[in-house]
């Protein structure tokens, strides 16, 4: 069965434009990255969840460490990304803000080879940013998404 994962993209309309909520990966290897190194909030699809949009939901709840906003979400799509297919529900959360990001962690063998494991947060940083801004942050297959809401809001 292919892997599935659902996120949410909150936006808003900010002075310069559109503006989405995205996050920077936790753990080492991304730690002194930046462009390519952000996401949406989202996670796999489980078996046992009742439909895409509450796994959505549950995901971002547990990297922002807050739940999702109580908005209308509509499905933007299915987008391909790396060995994954993401699907993506948006809604506009004008009013949406974050106090204290407590995201959930993983383990992880740090250093390779080391013996030693340690726990870093899924996500270490997230916030609003523009269309421009978050096409450089995003991860390359994520960047499609930023297309799509456009499209689905009639803006360019």
């Amino acid at each position: 069965m292919p892997v599935r994962s659902a996120a949410l993209l909150l936006h808003r309309t900010g002075d310069d434009g559109v503006e989405v909520w995205i996050a920077h990966m936790g753990g080492p290897f991304w730690a002194r990255k930046d462009e390519g190194a952000w996401s949406l909030p989202k996670g796999l699809v489980e078996p046992g969840d009742d439909d895409e949009l509450t796994a959505a939901r549950r995901e971002f709840a547990e990297e922002m460490g807050v739940p999702a906003p109580d908005a209308p979400y509509a499905a933007l799509g299915d987008f391909r990304a790396s060995a994954k297919t993401i699907v993506v529900f948006a809604a506009e959360t004008p009013d949406f803000a974050l106090g204290e990001l407590r995201s959930n962690t993983f383990e992880l063998e740090w250093p390779p080879r080391s013996g030693r494991r340690q726990e870093f947060p899924e996500v270490d940083d997230a916030g609003w940013f523009t269309i421009e801004q978050a096409r450089l942050k995003l991860s390359k297959g994520q960047r499609p998404i930023l297309d799509a809401l456009l499209a689905s809001l009639g803006a360019s």
